[in-house]
């Protein structure tokens, strides 16, 4: 991609995810991520209906009048974006392809964490790590984070969710939130759930194409895995072709439902033919109740 082009594309996503997160998302954001806790503030004069228990002794023994210890919420947080750039992710049937939702989606949450000064990374995974930026606050940083989004050519074809959540426990060590973006269209990655779901703050968001749950009637056709690359001659006309076609991805999908509602890590799905904007609104307001 060149220069002038990638730089028009990355300014056109910076306004419209900068406008979305400001309207709408900073402040669920905010709201539904906590800190790490409280930690000390100051000292001030004990004040009529002020909790007891909350009188710093030494400071009172030492100024001859109860003073007591003030805390504040710990609101520095840490966002880590782990991407599926697998070659599934460059599908898409109608609208836009999976990878270009998923890409808007990872701008929106960087820019609702720096409006509220978090840090910010991206983990770019296939069955390989294919990039990896620490996490670190700022515009620049997250403008980084959407152009290597934008312009990044994945060298892995198939998807190793479990490797990837390996390598990210392996280097970060502090509790984080973590988005995972990806079709889930992977197995065997129960392990690296459960151990990222009790060390951070973990949602999975599964963007999909309706045709990854349904294969039309077109009879035979030419058709290529996204994941191996491979070709071959596909015949959707037969029926039991495309029940097989949809068992197969089902049972991913149910593995991806089921996995993450037993470790208790929060669940997105969106279909690339809608809006994202309600799904994650009414995620973050559902978490936030909580």
């Amino acid at each position: 991609m060149e220069t002038q082009e990638l730089l028009r594309k990355v300014r056109k996503l910076e306004i419209k995810t900068r406008r979305l997160s400001d309207q709408l998302f900073s402040g669920e954001y905010h709201s539904s991520f906590k800190g790490r806790g409280m930690a000390f503030s100051e000292v001030r004069k004990y004040q009529f209906g002020d909790d007891i228990r909350a009188i710093d002794w030494n400071v009172t023994a030492r100024k001859r009048e109860p003073y007591i210890k003030i805390f504040e919420e710990e609101r520095e947080l840490t966002l880590m974006l782990l991407v599926d750039v697998s070659g599934s992710g460059s599908f898409g049937s109608r609208v836009q392809q999976k990878r270009d939702m998923i890409t808007e989606i990872c701008a929106t949450l960087a820019f609702s964490a720096l409006t509220n000064n978090d840090k910010v990374g991206l983990l770019l995974f296939s069955d390989r790590v294919e990039k990896f930026i620490p996490p670190v606050k700022g515009r620049q940083n997250v403008l980084r984070i959407i152009r290597d989004l934008v312009e990044h050519e994945n060298t892995g074809h198939q998807t190793n969710i479990e490797f990837a959540l390996e390598y990210l426990n392996g280097i970060l060590k502090k509790k984080a939130i973590v988005f995972i973006l990806s079709d889930f269209l992977d197995e065997n990655y129960t392990k690296g759930i459960q151990i990222t779901s009790k060390k951070h703050d973990l949602t999975g968001i599964r963007v999909f194409d309706e045709l990854d749950n349904k294969l039309p009637n077109l009879g035979m056709i030419p058709a290529q895995d996204p994941e191996t690359g491979n070709w071959g001659w596909l015949n959707t006309g037969s029926r039991r072709v495309r029940e097989k076609y949809y068992a197969a991805n089902a049972e991913k999908i149910n593995y991806f439902r089921n996995l993450f509602n037993k470790t208790g890590a929060g669940r997105v799905e969106v279909n690339v033919q809608d809006s994202y904007v309600h799904k994650l609104m009414a995620y973050f307001k559902q978490r936030g109740t909580k």
